[in-house]
């Protein structure tokens, strides 16, 4: 079964940054779709990026030109740069497959973002 750990949340003013990391296990990591989703308080979770098995990105319209995803196949991580945050950002981040995301999902982690 695949493990997701994901880490690098915390609490920034807004304005600020944040790079998320996301380790997955698993041999096939390099040829499957990745992607950050984020559950906001009272919401839906969401996918907000995802990078193809070869590096093509597309963004929600919420996030773009202000988060960037990326992965390194060598170390089955993806990650997540975010950068002029705002409050509206504060959410547990996830990872997981896409376009179908597992039927499970690793802890998360929280990004809360003062105004």
């Amino acid at each position: 079964q695949v493990q997701l750990v994901e880490s690098g949340g915390g609490l920034v003013q807004a304005g600020g940054s944040l790079r998320l990391s996301c380790v997955a296990s698993g041999s096939l990591f390099s040829i499957i779709g990745m992607g950050w989703y984020r559950q906001a308080p009272g919401k839906q979770r969401e996918l907000i990026a995802a990078i193809t098995s070869g590096g093509s990105t597309n963004y929600a319209d919420s996030v773009k030109g202000r988060f960037t995803i990326s992965r390194d196949n060598a170390k089955n991580t993806v990650y997540l740069q975010i950068d002029r945050l705002k409050p509206e950002d504060t959410a547990v981040y996830y990872c997981n497959q896409v376009p179908i995301p597992l039927g499970y999902w690793g802890q998360g982690t929280q990004v809360t973002v003062s105004s």
